[in-house]
């Protein structure tokens, strides 16, 4: 028993025997693209959690290699994300001020936290709960997260201004509105980047379109003339390596931290669980989500130690991993390695990246995120998986991811109650038109005679017997 327990929880990585040279190289390109990505990605979800930008920049470096070693996804990238950037903001927020050093040491107190909740959740075996999170709502809250995605990449595609914090909805309430002060060069740096990318990708497939597009962005953003036209670009970033941190606890009011603390750790395990069974179901892996609940767990945990704030699974990165080729979670350690690298020498350089282009190349791999054979076979399947998907979908465009997964879930298991509940019991008899006297529904042969003595039924759907 205690080696069965082990084996389900141990986080050795088993996927060592899968790297070679082909894969080291694969992983080497698209860890280069993510480290790209994350950039101003970092910077922004730590402004969204209220942190100085380089702690999104810390979070990306330490936490994603712990996770990615120790986890089970082949492709899923954790760090700095928006859900959980504003559930840390709103926790703290009300306590002190944002940006302070005590605000900072709460952020690290959470993360210690919320890295202790998850590993304990992990150790505990309790990843058999995400077994109720079916693909139906996976496919409907990866559908919906992607075209959030595009939605959020419409002000730096476009240069249209427009203000954080707002819904999808309103966001495209407000593009529409303010369309005709569109930038024509942001969105040509923007077009170009996206249909190089495509172009790179449908021609020539091994080489690593997304940097390809990137690269070409940032060319013509140099000949349009650059911030003289309006194109933003990354800027300057902090140099210096992550600084070994320590959580004070001695400030911490822990009533009031650990159920915020238990909130991020939840929506951080089932993001990440839903963000890696989604990718899994593009690259036919199976996720141990045990193994990825002690990943998470411990990418917190330690990251606290490392000036790292709450970080979970990110769908973009994740994505962009995948589609750029990863092959094993060494793209992650790539990652991390080639973005510490930047803050530390080429830092002026990366400034120089356009934030359009980046826009063009995250609304390519949203789309590449919705799957429509899947969706497809969900709309022929019946009208209850169609319609978990069409409320997950939905959910996750109107409200909060992590409300929208849940109640995808209430959905999924309100069906699959209701189908235990009301089974199909089909009534079977003897056959002696078929050799061997087989059973055959008495429905599809009414002319059949039943045995005056016993009566032959089957159960069609799962048995349930509540106690």
């Amino acid at each position: 028993m205690a080696k069965s327990y082990w084996n389900s929880i141990n986080p050795y990585p088993n996927w060592f025997k899968f790297v070679n040279r082909r894969t080291l190289r694969a992983d080497f390109f698209a860890g280069l693209t993510g480290a790209i990505i994350v950039l101003p990605q970092g910077l922004a979800f730590a402004m969204i959690a209220g942190l100085p930008p380089v702690y999104g920049l810390y979070t990306a470096i330490i936490p994603p290699i712990i996770a990615g070693l120790f986890g089970s996804s082949l492709h899923m990238v954790s760090g700095p994300t928006t859900a959980n950037s504003l559930v840390v903001f709103a926790a703290l927020s009300p306590i002190v001020i944002p940006g302070t050093p005590e605000y900072v040491s709460l952020a690290l107190v959470i993360t210690f936290f919320v890295g202790l909740i998850q590993l304990g959740f992990g150790l505990a075996r309790l990843g058999v709960f995400v077994n109720f999170v079916s693909e139906t709502v996976v496919v409907g809250f990866t559908t919906g997260a992607a075209i959030l995605i595009a939605i959020s990449q419409l002000k730096n595609v476009s240069g249209i201004e427009i203000v954080n914090g707002l819904s999808a909805v309103e966001t495209i309430n407000v593009f529409f509105d303010k369309f005709l002060t569109a930038n024509f060069q942001v969105f040509t740096v923007a077009t170009i980047s996206f249909l190089v990318a495509v172009m790179i990708k449908v021609w020539r497939p091994n080489l690593p379109y997304l940097i390809g597009g990137l690269l070409a962005g940032s060319l013509v953003a140099a000949v349009l003339g650059g911030t003289a036209v309006g194109i933003k670009f990354v800027g300057a970033i902090p140099r210096g390596l992550p600084p070994l941190s320590w959580p004070s606890f001695a400030i911490a009011d822990f009533s009031s931290l650990f159920p915020s603390a238990f909130a991020v750790a939840m929506i951080g395990l089932i993001s990440a669980i839903a963000i890696g069974k989604s990718i899994g179901s593009q690259s036919g892996q199976r996720i141990d989500s045990n193994r990825e609940f002690v990943g998470q767990g411990l990418a917190n945990l330690m990251g606290s130690f490392f000036s790292s704030y709450a970080g979970s699974g990110s769908f973009t990165r994740s994505g962009v991993n995948y589609q750029a080729g990863a092959k094993t979670p060494i793209s992650v350690v790539f990652a991390s390695l080639i973005l510490l690298v930047i803050m530390l020498s080429i830092s002026p350089l990366a400034a120089y990246l356009p934030i359009p282009a980046m826009g063009g190349i995250i609304v390519l791999v949203s789309i590449n995120l919705i799957d429509l054979p899947e969706i497809k076979r969900i709309a022929k399947s019946s009208r209850m998986e169609m319609t978990v998907f069409s409320i997950t979908f939905i959910s996750t465009l109107l409200i909060d991811l992590e409300y929208a997964i849940f109640l995808g879930i209430i959905i999924s298991l309100t069906f699959f109650l209701y189908k235990v509940s009301t089974p199909n019991i089909a009534t079977m008899a003897p056959d002696p038109t078929k050799p061997d006297n087989s059973l055959t529904f008495i429905k599809r042969k009414p002319e059949l005679r039943e045995c005056s003595q016993i009566k032959i039924i089957r159960l069609d759907g799962p048995i349930f017997t509540g106690l």
